[in-house]
């Protein structure tokens, strides 16, 4: 019993720690290093001439994510040429490069989708659902984090693309933070 006690303390303890490293609204965007199923490698710095960088975690096996990359795509495509970059990045221990490859190719994904092996990422950002989403602008903060919507299924409010005309507007996003709702990431444990 105490040692089930001392694991639960041990596990809640370090998920705080991770929570607490996590960037507030309008702090600098953590660093990344992922391997892109196209062979780049991609970091946050790869998008610094972007006047806002999306920034997705997500995955090829939730039902969540999958719901979610026509939308993925269909912002891409609208936003790309307002100078707005769109990166989803998979930390799952379960899945790798391959996968992700034949994922990408079978969508038609017209974003950068990367892997980060190490998982540091997800930890960096605070991320523990895909799909979890952050908005970085040019200067390199970030203005939004959670859910690209309201709804998987219907969807009345846009969060994502909300945050992100405000930011082309030169305005701060009424809505910075939602809840992201979605599988749990499994990263690989250090």
């Amino acid at each position: 019993m105490m040692t089930r006690i001392v694991s639960a303390v041990v596990v809640l303890a370090l998920a705080s720690v991770a929570q607490a490293a996590a960037p507030k609204i309008g702090e600098a965007a953590p660093e990344f290093k992922a391997a892109g199923v196209d062979g780049k490698t991609y970091t946050l710095g790869s998008f610094k001439d972007a006047k806002a960088t999306v920034v997705v975690f997500t995955c090829n096996i939730c039902p969540v994510a999958v719901a979610y990359e026509d939308r993925f795509i269909e912002f891409a495509k609208k936003y790309e040429a307002k100078g707005v970059r769109f990166i989803a990045i998979n930390v799952n221990s379960s899945e790798d490069i391959s996968a992700m490859k034949q994922r990408a190719e079978e969508k038609g994904f017209n974003f950068p989708y990367a892997y980060d092996e190490s998982g540091d990422s997800a930890r960096a950002y605070g991320a523990r659902v895909t799909p979890h989403l952050y908005v970085v602008d040019a200067k390199g903060k970030v203005v939004y984090q959670g859910a690209f919507d309201d709804n998987m299924n219907k969807p009345t409010k846009a969060y994502l693309a909300n945050a992100v005309e405000a930011i082309l507007a030169g305005k701060t996003p009424e809505v910075a933070e939602t809840r992201a709702i979605g599988c749990g990431i499994r990263p690989r444990t250090k």
